[in-house]
């Protein structure tokens, strides 16, 4: 049985630095490399949290017409914090879109709600208490 550990997520992006302000200021992701192929006509950002190995890529296509359809096939991220509620309401202050705090367990050991990127892609926010 093969063992492996996940290293990145990758997403396609239609405006690059809108992507990069709203990670960083949304999540406190930083980029951590980038590879430009102008040959290629596009760019790689991987971001990180500081915190694992685990990178978010954003793919960046130079000139796209028109934003990516998400499609059906893309689920979320999942970003583990401390005081939902605080983080939640500056997600709110900040104009972000986000949803309703929800628990999938009564004694709410773990708390979650969804924040939306600028194109499209949603973020699951956690805060685990272990009880």
């Amino acid at each position: 049985m093969v063992n492996c550990m996940m290293i990145h997520e990758m997403i396609r992006v239609f405006d690059l630095e809108r992507s990069l302000k709203f990670y960083d200021e949304a999540l406190g992701m930083k980029e951590n490399r980038r590879v430009d192929k102008p040959e290629g006509k596009f760019t790689l950002v991987y971001l990180t949290d500081g915190q694992s190995d685990f990178e978010l890529e954003l793919t960046y296509n130079y000139d796209p017409e028109v934003p990516y359809e998400i499609g059906t096939g893309y689920g979320h991220l999942a970003v583990l914090v401390k005081n939902i509620e605080a983080v939640r309401e500056e997600h709110i202050k900040a104009g972000y879109e986000v949803g309703p705090l929800k628990s999938l367990y009564e004694d709410d050991s773990e708390k979650y709600y969804f924040l939306t990127d600028p194109d499209g892609y949603k973020i699951e926010v956690i805060e685990r208490n272990k009880k």
